[in-house]
């Protein structure tokens, strides 16, 4: 169709002529509400950003001679970031004459993959590139990951069974609340009774 006769087909109907497709040998066009199809549109890639997955990663940096304390303190953080589907990227930098001694580093990386166990896996083993050694951790998935150390146990809460009987002979039981019980109160002893006024001899 020309070009001028889809623009008067477009204002008989009340419409707009939109380009669809401009790669197209001829171009693509559609007789649509313009409002109309901007907001399908910015509708349909809000819907397809909701379904993408965003992989946020959290970086732990680690030294050869790092303090056990504070490779605790680096582990509680990583088990955070696990715990909350975050990625953790392990880097270990040597310093100085440090790079003599390679395999010191990669026993702490080691180690702390290891303690991280329970909560993520390794996408790769640990290498060493230039200065440093990587390692990208990923979350296990909630079904057989642990539970987070830092969030509190959840007590189950128990009642005891109150069984009663209806009319008909039938036993149902439902949960008793315990309702609390006043302290007793020790009686104590009567008071004296006060002693009666003596009154005064009269005086002649």
């Amino acid at each position: 169709m020309e070009l001028s006769a889809a623009i008067n087909r477009a204002r008989s109907e009340g419409c707009d002529l939109v380009e669809v497709s401009a790669s197209a040998v001829p171009p693509v066009c559609r007789i649509v509400d313009f409002g109309k199809f901007k907001y399908e549109n910015a509708k349909r890639e809000r819907d397809s950003k909701k379904s993408q997955h965003v992989n946020i990663v959290k970086e732990v940096q680690l030294t050869p001679r790092i303090d056990p304390h504070d490779l605790g303190i680096k582990r509680e953080h990583a088990v955070g970031f696990l715990c909350e589907d975050m990625k953790v990227k392990i880097a270990l930098r040597f310093r100085g004459r440090e790079m003599a001694h390679t395999e010191i580093g990669m026993g702490v990386v080691q180690t702390f993959l290891k303690d991280l166990a329970p909560w993520g896996h390794p996408d790769f083993p640990p290498k060493l590139t230039g200065r440093s050694i990587g390692a990208m951790v990923s979350p296990l998935p909630r079904s057989k990951r642990a539970r987070n150390p830092k969030e509190p146990e959840k007590s189950p809460v128990t009642s005891k069974p109150k069984v009663t009987t209806t009319g008909s002979g039938e036993i149902t039981a439902s949960p008793e609340i315990e309702e609390p019980v006043a302290p007793a109160v020790e009686p104590t002893a009567p008071l004296a009774p006060a002693p009666a006024a003596v009154e005064p001899p009269a005086v002649p």
